[in-house]
């Protein structure tokens, strides 16, 4: 999903940055574009801002946490059939779903 004001994707040759160095770093630094740098036609690396750094830093972290819990459980379930498992969390899903539905329908009943 992209932001509604996300700044420009630029594609730019690695001499086409070098040649306008200042112009570009001041550019990303302001969050006005992203710079895909090509070498040789193709794509060598991106130049971004420190937003997008800090942005992308956050993602990693909470992406690495989730894999470390996901492990956790997992390590709990190790002696069980995977179809097993995957028959027990659907139907921890469904309960999840059923119990929401009427938590929302009571809500709604007691808006009315």
């Amino acid at each position: 999903m992209s932001e509604p004001d996300s700044p420009e994707l630029r594609v730019m040759s690695a001499s086409e940055v070098r040649q306008h160095f200042g112009d570009v770093v001041n550019r990303v630094a302001r969050g006005e574009c992203r710079v895909i740098v090509e070498k040789h036609g193709a794509p060598a690396v991106g130049l971004v801002s420190m937003d997008d750094i800090r942005r992308l830093r956050s993602q990693d972290e909470l992406f690495e946490r989730r894999a470390s819990l996901v492990e956790r459980v997992r390590a709990h379930f190790d002696d069980v059939p995977d179809a097993e498992l995957e028959r027990e969390i659907e139907q921890a899903f469904d309960e999840m779903r059923q119990e929401r539905r009427h938590h929302r329908a009571v809500a709604t009943k007691a808006a009315s």
